[in-house]
């Protein structure tokens, strides 16, 4: 273990804040300084800060009570806590999310001969992690790497559909609602309607709602772990029958339920 006085200082990015709140600053610090650490003392954090015992107690104080850190019983030191590695874990997963979905979704471009997508809910957009365009003449263009307004897409209404109603009012705090498309969701209203008939089918559609011309199903994992994912599958909407409809949703809530598996 490195002695603390040859630690490096806590990264900076960027200019300082104008009106810096140091109990902030240093509760932060202590969180960085978990990384160099498999546990700290009192005294380590005392004087790493450079503050009093009785602040550094205050501080871990509050860490422990927000999870960040507990104390060992025995030897009374300090060590990660759940909301750390609650933390660490759903980054871990985040980057992870890609690379152990992308076989699946390859099998389903394959099987299906369309573009098919793998999302995630960041506030009231879904963002694509990852898209397989169709090889067919007449296709949908994939998404990689794009933003759109979650409740214009299926992948985004699925996703949408896992929260409460209380939460879709605290994303969505006014009723008008931003139009891709004349077809899509226009009011925060008719967006609650869509949620809850998602909800009891367990997919998501969309018709022409995020670009004219563009079908697409979606289907969520089960898993509520961050980041919330959904797996979705996007044709030419001439291509689109009850038949074929029906064909992606089976593969769609198969490959959904192989990604959630692979992901824990």
């Amino acid at each position: 273990m490195r002695a603390m006085s040859n630690l490096p200082p806590a990264p900076e990015f960027g200019s300082a804040p104008q009106y810096p709140i140091e109990s902030v600053d240093n509760a932060l610090r202590v969180v960085l300084l978990l990384g160099e650490h498999p546990s700290l003392r009192l005294t380590d954090v005392s004087k790493y800060l450079g503050v009093a015992s009785s602040t550094a107690h205050r501080l871990l104080a509050m860490l422990q009570y927000r999870g960040y850190v507990r104390q060992d019983a025995a030897t009374r030191s300090y060590v990660p806590g759940p909301t750390l590695d609650s933390l660490a874990f759903g980054l871990l997963r985040r980057l992870d999310a890609r690379d152990r979905a992308r076989p699946v979704l390859e099998r389903l471009n394959n099987d299906l001969g369309e573009t098919v997508h793998l999302g995630r809910l960041e506030g009231n957009e879904v963002h694509f992690i990852d898209s397989i365009e169709s090889d067919r003449a007449l296709r949908v263009a994939n998404r990689l790497g794009r933003s759109m307004p979650a409740h214009c897409t299926s992948t985004g209404k699925a996703l949408l559909a896992m929260l409460t109603d209380d939460e879709l009012h605290l994303l969505y705090p006014d009723e008008r609602l931003i139009q891709l498309t004349p077809h899509s969701l226009g009011t925060r209203t008719e967006l609650l309607d869509a949620v809850r008939t998602i909800r009891s089918r367990g997919f998501a559609t969309s018709k022409e709602e995020s670009e004219e011309g563009v079908a697409s199903l979606a289907v969520a994992l089960a898993s509520t772990r961050s980041p919330r994912l959904a797996v979705n599958a996007s044709l030419p909407l001439s291509r689109m029958s009850s038949a074929t409809e029906q064909d992606i949703l089976t593969r769609l809530v198969a490959a959904a339920e192989e990604i959630d598996h692979l992901l824990l």
